[in-house]
Parts: structure tokens; C-alpha cells; sequence
């Protein structure tokens, strides 16, 4: 017999609600026909955990979630991606975990038989008992209903003793509590607190870079831990309107003479740009802006130099985009995130590289206007701007664990604007966090460099004599939590950076 027991609804708060759940009756289904109607009744949001430690793990990884999408599952949420070491059985390959929240109207078996055909279609086959694997996929929760049957129980039984499930798990949700199934899911723990107890009783945040775990994200054939330095990012524009070098680059070999520069002082990344969006500046086509991006972009994949380092792509066109990837490029930096070209998300996403949504009001062309100047909390309204512009990404294939994530120094911000999203790092975590723990976690981009506002604030009005500035920007920037600079001048921004990253190992370390 199967037994579906679901939890009645409440509008309390997680105390409340988890008061509530527990000391309600539950309402009983068997294993009728008529459960089964009722169960398929109204689409039902389910929690499934992802493992997979043998051959390509990403692309073993993307091919369920394409499968799950083909079979009924439309995905919601994903969780971080995390690279964690083989438990229960020690001597095989280090996994890779994940989940994803999705709404489905299969009923418990049948998603269970869906995910197990994915399994086997993906060369799953029986073997030792947590061993090596192509694919794992778990029901963690589904609706608000426990589930108890020979072969299947919902909750997943051994959750709350598996920190590679728990961490995506926690990822999935926001530090408040969205709506009554959620608030079931805390309920459902074998902890009074919740599933932020069941948590933290494993260790939490605090085990992520350790004990074998950490929180990844994958550029490439290669799984990028953001949390061991912080990565420098040389800009070279290619433009001969930008507000800083517009002009200096525009020839292939200025441009290769350049990176080679960037790269010998310490460069872990080069960001491209072949479209000024400066203030007021005006737009140009993607063709023309291909025409002067591909000629050095395809100069620079043939220099030795850049063996090892990573190339981003600084436009708002997707198609753009999707010609500089084809090209080589590894990430894409979108500077309107997604607001400029209805089709950039769906074609990054069907890219599978990085994806840097940055914060803009408007367009280069009326960033600046009065009504894109306006904010009351600039810190949460960012934040909150960022998290919806995020949300409509992830919708369209991209997954949190290809986002990096930008609070767009100088774009639509007054100086006062800017000066508080570079003190307010933390802030903007923070409030991110409390509609997904995951996005809240994604590297952040810093891109302060020789802009506008350290002028003003300097009174230095030559953007080339802003350098001193770029680098206190810089360190306040890596102290609050950036993980990656955007900057001009790579040599003094990189001993900044270095000395931050020192700092900041310093105070993690035991006394």
C-alpha cells in the first residue's frame, strides 16, 4: 500500500508554520484511483538532488535537466554546484551535487519511474551501492505530502546526514519563507528549527571549503573555486568612443600588444568590449560590433600567453554572443542583464558558459536620466533588480551555477549611489539571500575602475589619472566580497588584491 500523507496550509510565518504542520492532522491518501486524480489534480513543486561522478559530469549534469524539462518537469530554481568527495564508498571519483526545484504534475511513482528511466537512458547501471554513477537523481520533497511505499519515501530518508544534499538543498530557498509548501519542507525536518537547524547542526557555510566540499563554478573543461583568490579581469576596448582608452586598441596588433601586457602583469581574465555604453553613448549594430571584436579575439586565442587564462565578452546583443562562444570566448558580460535583447538569456543558456548579469536602469543612451537616478535604498532596490533580472535568466535555461553577478558601478548611480554599493557588498548579498540563498552565493563582479565617481570624488577629471582611486575602490571592493575586479591597470590593482586576499586569510585562519 502507499500511503501520501499532506499537509494542511497555513499563512503563518516558518515559527509558526512549523508549529502549525506539526501539530496538524494530516490528511491520509491510499493508493485509489481517486488519490491519484486528486494528487494529479494541481501541479505539484518537487525538490530533486543531482549527483554524478563519472565521465563529463557538467555535460552529464545538463543532459538530465534537458531530459527532466522533455518529460514534464519544468525546472524553477537551481541550486549552487558543488564538488564534493565520494561518501559511504571512498575509493572512486569526486562527485559533483546540485538540485533543482521544478513544478510537475507527475504523481510521486511516476516521477520516480521518469527519473529512473533518465538514470538508465543515461547509462546508469547496477552497481555497488553508492558507487560511481554517469547520474543521480533523488526526490528530496514533493508538494507538501510525505511519501511511504516499498520503493519510494519523501522525504528522502538520509538528508539530513548528507552535507553534498543538504547544501543544495538549503541553495533552493530564500532566508524567508516564500509560501506554504516551503514552510512544509521545514516542517518535514527532524530538526525543531527547520531545515536551516538541520543545517547548521552539519556545520553550514562554514564547511564549504572544507571536508572535501566546495561550491563551484564551471568555465570551460574546468571547475572554477571563486573563494581561493580574488581573479583580476583586464578590460580592452576596442571601441574609439570609450570614456578611458576609447581608441588606443582598435588595430589588431594594438590589441594583442595589450593583452600580452595585461597578461605578463598578473591577469587572470580579459574582458573584450567592441560597443562603448559609456553615458550617451550611441549604439552600433551587432555586425559592426562583431567586426571589430572578432579579429582580435581570434588573434588573441593564438597567443601562447593565454594558455590557462579565460576570455569574456563584454556585449548586450546575443548574437554577438553566441558568435564570440563559437569563437572561443568563455563568458559572456552582459551589461544590461538581459534587458537589451529579449533573446540573450535563452541563447546564453543554450551556450552553457558563464553568465555576468550586471545592474542597469535603461540604456547607456538614459542611464543617467533623473528617473533612472531615482532610489530610496539603493543597496535593496539593486539587489532586488539584480535578483529579478537573475529569476527571468534562470527561467530561460541559465543556471544559478553559471551566474556572476555585478551591482553596475557608474551605470544609472549617482557618485553617493555608487560609494554605498562599494561600502554595501554585504547588503546586497544579504538581501539577495532572502529570496534565494543560492543567488546570493554566486561570484560577484566589481567594476569600478578610473569611472566617473572616484573622479569626482578625487576631483581628478582625466579618467587616466584615476588609477590611485581604482585601487582604494578595489580593496574596499575585495574586503566586502568581490570576487572578481574588472580594472584597466592590472599591476597595482593586482598587488591590491593580493594583500585583501592575504588579509582576509588571515582573519578566516584559526588563532
Amino acid at each position: 500500500m502507499i500511503l501520501f500523507k499532506q499537509l494542511l496550509p497555513t499563512k503563518r510565518g516558518l515559527g509558526g508554520a512549523l508549529n502549525h504542520f506539526r501539530g496538524s492532522s494530516f490528511r491520509l491518501f491510499s493508493s485509489s484511483p481517486e488519490t491519484f486524480v486528486e494528487i494529479r489534480s494541481q501541479a505539484k513543486e518537487v525538490v530533486i538532488a543531482l549527483g554524478s561522478n563519472v565521465g563529463n559530469r557538467i555535460h552529464n549534469f545538463n543532459e538530465a535537466l534537458r531530459l527532466m524539462k522533455k518529460s514534464g518537469i519544468n525546472i524553477t530554481r537551481h541550486a549552487c554546484l558543488y564538488e564534493t568527495a565520494p561518501a559511504y564508498v571512498t575509493d572512486q571519483p569526486q562527485f559533483l551535487n546540485s538540485a533543482v526545484r521544478g513544478v510537475t504534475k507527475l504523481w510521486p511513482h511516476e516521477l520516480l519511474g521518469v527519473l529512473k528511466k533518465i538514470e538508465k537512458d543515461m547509462g546508469r547501471t547496477a552497481g555497488i551501492r553508492y558507487g560511481p554513477r554517469p547520474i543521480d537523481l533523488d526526490i528530496l520533497f514533493y508538494g507538501k505530502f510525505r511519501v511511504s511505499s516499498d520503493i519510494l519515501t519523501v522525504p528522502h530518508e538520509r538528508i539530513w546526514e548528507r552535507p553534498f544534499v543538504m547544501a543544495p538543498l538549503m541553495d533552493l530557498l530564500g532566508a524567508d519563507v516564500e509560501n506554504d509548501t516551503v514552510a512544509c519542507w521545514h516542517s518535514l525536518s527532524i530538526h525543531s528549527g527547520g531545515l536551516f537547524e538541520s543545517w547548521e547542526k552539519l556545520g553550514g557555510e562554514c564547511i564549504i571549503g572544507k571536508d572535501g566540499m566546495k561550491r563551484v563554478l564551471p568555465i570551460g573543461n574546468d571547475l572554477w573555486d571563486w573563494s581561493l583568490k580574488t581573479s583580476v579581469m583586464g578590460i580592452l576596448n576596442l571601441t574609439p568612443d570609450s570614456f578611458s582608452d576609447g581608441g588606443k586598441f582598435q588595430s589588431v596588433e594594438a590589441a594583442v600588444s595589450q593583452v600580452r601586457l595585461m597578461i605578463s602583469e598578473g591577469a587572470d581574465m580579459i574582458d573584450l568590449g567592441a560597443q562603448s555604453t559609456r553615458p550617451m553613448a550611441s549604439r552600433i549594430s551587432p555586425q559592426e560590433e562583431l567586426d571589430r571584436l572578432i579579429p582580435v579575439l581570434e588573434a588573441i586565442l593564438k597567443m601562447p600567453e593565454m594558455n590557462g587564462k579565460l576570455i569574456s565578452v563584454d556585449t548586450f546583443y546575443s548574437e554577438v554572443a553566441s558568435e564570440a562562444v563559437s569563437k572561443g570566448a568563455h563568458i559572456v558580460n552582459d551589461v544590461s542583464g538581459g534587458q537589451l535583447d529579449p533573446n540573450m538569456t535563452k541563447v546564453v543558456a543554450g551556450l552553457e558558459v558563464p553568465y555576468v548579469a550586471m545592474h542597469m536602469r535603461g540604456d547607456p543612451a538614459t542611464m543617467q536620466n533623473s528617473e533612472n537616478l531615482q532610489y530610496d535604498d539603493v543597496c535593496k532596490q539593486v539587489a532586488s533588480e539584480l535578483y529579478s533580472r537573475v529569476k527571468d535568466a534562470e527561467l530561460s535555461g541559465i543556471p544559478v551555477w553559471r551566474i556572476i553577478i555585478d551591482p553596475g558601478l557608474g551605470f544609472s548611480k549617482k557618485t553617493e549611489h555608487n560609494l554605498e554599493l562599494l561600502m554595501g557588498l554585504p547588503s546586497i548579498r544579504a538581501e539577495i539571500a532572502r529570496k534565494s540563498l543560492a543567488m546570493s552565493h554566486s561570484p560577484v563582479l566589481l567594476g569600478s575602475s578610473r569611472k566617473k565617481f572616484l573622479g569626482e570624488t578625487c576631483t581628478r577629471p582625466a579618467a587616466s589619472e584615476r588609477d590611485p582611486a581604482t585601487v582604494a575602490s578595489v580593496t574596499a571592493g575585495v574586503l566586502g566580497g568581490a570576487n572578481i575586479v574588472r580594472v584597466h591597470n592590472v599591476r597595482d590593482n593586482l598587488d591590491a588584491v593580493k594583500l585583501c586576499d592575504a588579509m582576509l586569510k588571515y582573519k578566516r585562519s584559526p588563532a
